[in-house]
């Protein structure tokens, strides 16, 4: 029987790598495509089957910001699959970033000029808004629109002889001093993106807490900094070719540098062969890269507390309740 492996945000970036890397890792698996835009989902599928014309490749049409357009999915989900084996959690949004540049430049001669440049810790703010749900973009995208997928799944996850596995990709920016239970949606802060990267590494301890005994296992991965839409965001692509000489120079003391999304697919590709029993639910995996441009995985112990986490977790379940009462009119999707 063909594993099944769903990926969000598959249409570009790292998702997009991933798929490739996937399919010439295993091409006997069946590789569900779930992005926002449909004719961009096409687009992957067909260059996917061109490269690998014996591989099953699906697509199925979902916004996680949408909280209906997640039911939607869902649903065509299930009507589709008996099980999924493996589902990649990530689509991520970073609007609007600013840049600190007083921050940037003061960090050039501090002690923490490299821990600075690889997390990008105080470096950037973003600007927020609300979605139509009354849900803070960043939190609905990152985090929210996931946990209600995988909620809306779990009747394709597991058993525990077979388990399923999450991946979600945080980052080295997800940053405790941006995270607050009182304001999980980060809603009166300026760094909602860390914040939500933070709220997934809680989400992932928890779901670990409470559903490895029915054959659900939850990991966290760091892809690094790479040459994507979202870091052209930050800074202008013709900036970041200029500086590309400089960045190379610096991965030989940081191995955060990844630059593509192939580099920085590697931890998620290394746990797609791990067995889920013999890894650490409080343990995030990243994708590191030499100055020689070798590619690695390493390790890092994340930086919380599996009370919060489940507190966390039990303030996700008390928003689900709220959200649905609006959401029981959602209609069928059509077949694409």
């Amino acid at each position: 029987m063909r594993k099944v492996v769903l990926v969000t945000g598959a249409s570009s970036g790292v998702g997009r790598a991933l798929c490739q890397r996937l399919l010439q890792e295993d091409d006997g698996l069946h590789l569900c495509l779930a992005c926002r835009h449909r004719g961009r989902a096409e687009a992957a599928r067909a260059a996917l089957l061109a490269a690998r014309p014996s591989a099953q490749v699906s697509a199925v049409q979902v916004d996680v910001a949408d909280l209906r357009s997640v039911l939607r999915a869902a649903w065509e989900l299930r009507s589709r699959f008996q099980r999924l084996d493996y589902v990649y959690l990530n689509a991520g949004i970073m609007p609007s970033p600013h840049l600190n540049v007083k921050a940037l430049f003061s960090s050039l001669f501090s002690r923490k000029v490299i821990h600075v440049f690889s997390t990008a810790e105080g470096l950037l703010t973003q600007d927020d808004r609300v979605t139509a749900d009354g849900l803070q973009e960043v939190f609905a995208t990152n985090v929210f629109g996931h946990f209600l997928l995988i909620q809306e799944l779990k009747p394709l996850l597991g058993p525990r002889d077979r388990p399923s596995r999450l991946i979600w990709t945080s980052s080295r920016n997800a940053m405790k001093s941006n995270f607050s239970l009182e304001d999980f949606q980060h809603s009166q802060g300026r760094e909602p993106y860390s914040s939500s990267k933070y709220a997934l590494d809680l989400l992932s301890v928890a779901l670990n807490r409470n559903f490895n005994e029915q054959g659900l296992f939850s990991s966290v991965v760091c892809p690094g900094t790479m040459l994507t839409n979202l870091t052209y965001g930050v800074v202008h692509p013709f900036v970041w070719t200029l500086i590309t000489p400089f960045i190379l120079l610096f991965r030989f003391f940081a191995n955060a540098f990844t630059l593509t999304p192939h580099n920085g697919a590697e931890a998620l590709v290394w746990l797609f062969h791990q067995r889920p029993e013999s890894l650490n639910p409080l343990t995030k995996y990243l994708s590191a890269t030499t100055g020689f441009g070798r590619n690695y995985v390493t390790t890092q112990k994340m930086d919380l507390d599996e009370d919060t986490a489940e507190k966390f977790y039990k303030n996700l379940l008390e928003l689900e309740k709220q959200v649905r009462v609006n959401l029981e009119d959602v209609d069928q999707p059509s077949w694409w």
